[in-house]
């Protein structure tokens, strides 16, 4: 199948249309929209990555097993090592991101400039080929209206040629003859300008294919340019899941050796208070205890009978003699002085 090519397929029939030149300008513009679209989703797309490493880095310094122990404490330590890593490589995705997306602006740019200097060449050669096709549209209204006035003429001389007034016949013949002279010099500036207007269009018929052929391979650059660039951007998230995955393999042959026996064992041995357990606590009957540990009550004895001696003598009393006064109570006495 024979390849399609801008050059071939954007003519307009009128000289003074621009319909062609138009179109794939306009095609080219959504093409500078599309590259920057592009580029603002990968900024955009670094800018969440970015985040979510940062999320992820302060998630991995968070308190996670610090009271565990043995095998187990060792897999969690892995654990929050291998998400700094997986967050560590987000980051380095985000720069990939913002790398891919300036390329892409340098090359919307590059393509911008070189544009512009086409399109300032083809719109001065638009301007000139319209004013040149104007002119030469008026030079040839005036040619017809002075071809018109000749025929006119003429046809006043032929029509009073048997006229005897040989003042009146001079005079029509005087109008005819400039009237010739008017048509002639309409006529050559009209040729001037067909042939002033052709060769501007030569000129911008080579202008406009060149500008086709350059727009055209711009197009096929751009369209490539943008396919690269995806391929690349889904290349390096592929990339991202494989090293993900590879850091979180690290965990899991970290849980492998996890031994659930071995950390109880080891938890035992360590804080380990004894290996024997209280006694059962039995009852006790107050009474029981009580005659076992205090045993049988003495018998009880009447208390000793304790005669009254004679009356002291009052003369013989003195501060220094003790009066004591008995009762018949054991647990009794009082000593007065």
């Amino acid at each position: 199948m024979k390849n399609l090519h801008f050059q071939d397929f954007f003519w307009n029939s009128d000289l003074t249309s621009t319909g062609g030149y138009d179109a794939i300008i306009q095609y080219l513009n959504d093409g500078k929209r599309t590259c920057k679209e592009v580029e603002e989703f990968m900024k955009a797309r670094a800018s969440i990555e970015e985040k979510y490493a940062k999320d992820l880095l302060g998630l991995s310094k968070k308190v996670c097993g610090h009271n565990e122990m043995n095998t187990l404490k060792r897999s969690l330590d892995v654990f929050k090592l291998q998400t700094e890593h997986v967050s560590l490589s987000h980051l380095q995705l985000a720069q990939s991101m913002r790398d891919e997306a300036k390329k892409l602006e340098d090359f919307r740019e590059k393509q911008k400039e070189a544009r512009k200097k086409i399109e300032q060449q083809m719109d001065a050669f638009h301007k000139q080929k319209s004013s040149q096709f104007k002119k030469t549209m008026d030079t040839k209204k005036t040619y017809e209206q002075k071809c018109r006035d000749k025929e006119e003429a003429d046809q006043n001389v032929n029509r009073n040629t048997n006229t005897n007034n040989t003042k009146h016949i001079e005079k029509l013949y005087s109008k005819a003859q400039q009237a010739k002279q008017n048509a002639e010099e309409a006529d050559r500036l009209y040729h001037q300008n067909v042939t002033t207007l052709g060769k501007v269009r030569d000129d911008w018929l080579k202008e406009h294919i060149k500008a086709c052929e350059m727009f055209e391979k711009q197009a096929m650059e751009r369209i490539n340019f943008l396919r690269n660039t995806v391929w690349t951007h889904l290349n390096q998230l592929s990339l991202q899941c494989v090293s993900s995955d590879e850091l979180y393999e690290e965990v899991r042959k970290s849980l492998e050796q996890c031994d659930v026996q071995e950390d109880i064992e080891h938890f035992v041995n360590l804080r380990r208070t004894g290996d024997k357990p209280p006694t059962p606590v039995v009852y006790e009957n107050f009474y029981s205890s009580q005659r076992t540990s205090v045993g049988a009550p003495p018998p009880r004895m009447p208390p000793p009978i304790i005669r009254r001696g004679p009356l002291p003598d009052p003369a013989n009393n003195s501060r220094d003699n003790n009066i004591y006064s008995t009762v018949q109570d054991e647990g009794y006495s009082v000593i007065q002085y």
